[in-house]
């Protein structure tokens, strides 16, 4: 019997890693090829990964909630016909066609394994080339082109399992002699994921004795690290206090908790306050500790009520948002607008034609896109070459952004090649890729490739905001909701349809005057929306 190792794909644009949202399949279930096997959550949406085998599943190599890497074991399926050559006991899934191609550098840095020297990559090697780096096999149909969890991911048992510690060949070694024969001002840990474990539960990493080659540090040896100063409070916990020979104290001041005085944080290596050893709290409910009392927050002194992680798409949108504002200097430019005669013109269509009726948002898509071809220095990004050196990429046609909230987060699916799609056509597109965003069923390649992005937030009873940008694009356009409010009209107060348009744009693309010139054009279209149609 032959058993398949199907890793985890390349789901596209980039994204390296998981979380599993639910086995379609059991172990011990017979399944066909392209069958959906898992669902799983990305950092842009949740899609079903179909296998490449069939056959029996043999193990499933992730529970629901785990964060699978790319490239990593994710389901192995046997073919159901006993081999007379395999001796019993030798296992015949590290024999099998996949079994070394499990193993991949990235799981040699979260699980302190080695990779096989075949299959070894250097990321720390400028020349190695593109397919060195590749991150598997890609899932036809998603593409070719980031959350992470703070639980345990699992790792395949056999083969892998059996070079542990083992010394690394390849370029792995290459690696592991360059850092060990260097001058070292640092610990010796080459993982992000490693020293973002000991990060995150306060151990020092320039006390952690590497086990790896060279005295590298591995995430086992972190691990050890918390697993012995739990032990040591264990110990002491037990012991009691040690006699000193004095009277017992009277009762207890208040502590920090109730005083509201801020609470020291825990030593090098402790757990967090008042929670276990491997984390604290529980993910996602009550934060508690080992005796049932509530955990207490170091820096305000509440009780915290629950911890949740940030990972899968809010970390995506987290990374986003964090990222631009941090590169893009940013300037934003408003100005109310009637929207009585757009309104007037919509009704006066609706009741002609019903059926074909563009709807607000489309039409103000249109006006926008129109605007984009007048003012194209804000459909455009700022390039930066391996040199530093800076570029402004403007593009022939505009991929229009739609930011769309739903249950799992902030979505921004985008229609490629609006600019050729007519009001009418517009209103379908738009309604087919808002209802796949907020069911959370958008594949990575509508969540990417916008140039431009139009945020209607007045569906949140919101008058204005300062969007922030769709990194990498140069702009986006947001429109607030259209109540009646007093309004000159031909130097008489009349009541009116306003409604606030506002642009936030990278000032590095352009400057106030086409920015200026950009809302001021979409704002005349809505005002005057017989004219505009007649014109765009």
């Amino acid at each position: 019997m032959s058993i398949n190792v199907f890793n985890l794909p390349d789901l596209g644009e980039g994204l390296t890693e998981a979380d599993i949202l639910r086995w379609l399949v059991a172990e011990g279930d017979t399944v066909t090829m392209d069958q959906p096997i898992v669902e799983v959550e990305t950092a842009k949406s949740a899609v079903e990964v179909p296998t490449p085998f069939e056959g029996v599943v043999h193990t499933l190599h992730g529970a629901e909630g785990d964060t699978m890497l790319v490239d990593q074991p994710l389901i192995s399926i046997s073919d159901g016909v006993e081999s007379p050559e395999a001796p019993a006991g030798t296992g015949a899934e590290a024999g099998a066609p996949g079994a070394e191609h499990a193993a991949s550098y990235r799981e040699e840095e979260l699980a302190g394994t080695t990779p096989s020297a075949e299959l070894a990559v250097d990321e720390a090697d400028p020349a190695a080339g593109e397919d060195e780096e590749s991150s598997g096999n890609v899932l036809i149909g998603y593409g070719t082109s980031a959350a992470s969890s703070s639980r345990r991911r699992r790792r395949k048992r056999g083969a892998g399992a059996e070079t542990a510690g083992a010394a690394p060949t390849g370029s792995a070694a290459h690696t592991h002699d360059a850092l060990t024969e260097s001058p070292r001002l640092a610990p010796t840990v080459i993982s992000p994921l490693v020293r973002k474990l000991a990060r995150e539960h306060g151990v020092d990493i320039t006390a952690v004795q590497g086990s790896g080659p060279g005295g590298l540090i591995m995430r086992k040896d972190v691990l050890a690290a918390l697993e012995q100063v739990a032990d040591q409070r264990m110990r002491a916990d037990a012991a009691g206090p040690a006699p000193t020979g004095l009277a017992m104290p009277g009762p207890a001041a208040p502590g920090p908790a109730a005083t509201g005085a801020p609470v020291p944080p825990p030593p090098p290596g402790a757990p967090a306050h008042g929670g276990p050893a491997h984390g604290g709290p529980g993910v996602g409910g009550p934060a508690a500790s080992s005796s049932g009392a509530r955990e207490t927050d170091s820096r305000t002194g509440l009780a915290i009520a629950t911890r949740e992680p940030v990972k899968g798409v809010r970390k995506h949108i987290a990374d986003a948002m964090t990222r631009s504002r941090t590169e893009i200097p940013e300037a934003t430019v408003w100005v109310d607008v009637d929207a009585t005669e757009l309104l007037n013109l919509r009704a006066e269509l609706k009741a002609k034609d019903p059926q074909s009726t563009p709807s607000l948002l489309a039409l103000i898509a249109r006006f926008t896109l129109a605007g984009l071809r007048k003012f194209p220095q804000l459909n455009a990004r700022i390039d930066t070459a391996e040199d530093g050196a800076r570029s402004i990429t403007r593009f022939d046609g505009v991929n229009l952004g739609i930011a769309v909230e739903s249950e799992r987060g902030l979505m921004v699916p985008n229609l490629r090649n609006a600019d050729r799609l007519s009001a009418v056509e517009l209103t379908g597109a738009m309604r087919e890729v808002i209802e796949v965003a907020r069911s959370g069923k958008a594949s990575p390649a509508q969540l990417s490739g916008s140039t431009f992005t139009l945020n209607n937030y007045g569906v949140f009873g919101t008058d204005g905001a300062t969007p922030i940008i769709n990194h990498p694009e140069a702009a986006i356009l947001g429109i607030g909701r259209i109540i009646d409010k007093p309004w000159v009209v031909n130097g008489e107060l009349a009541v009116r349809k306003v409604t606030t348009v506002t642009i936030a744009f990278d000032h590095r693309v352009c400057d106030g005057g086409a920015a200026g010139g950009f809302i001021r054009f979409v704002a005349d279209c809505i005002e005057n929306p017989v004219g505009a149609l007649t014109q765009i």
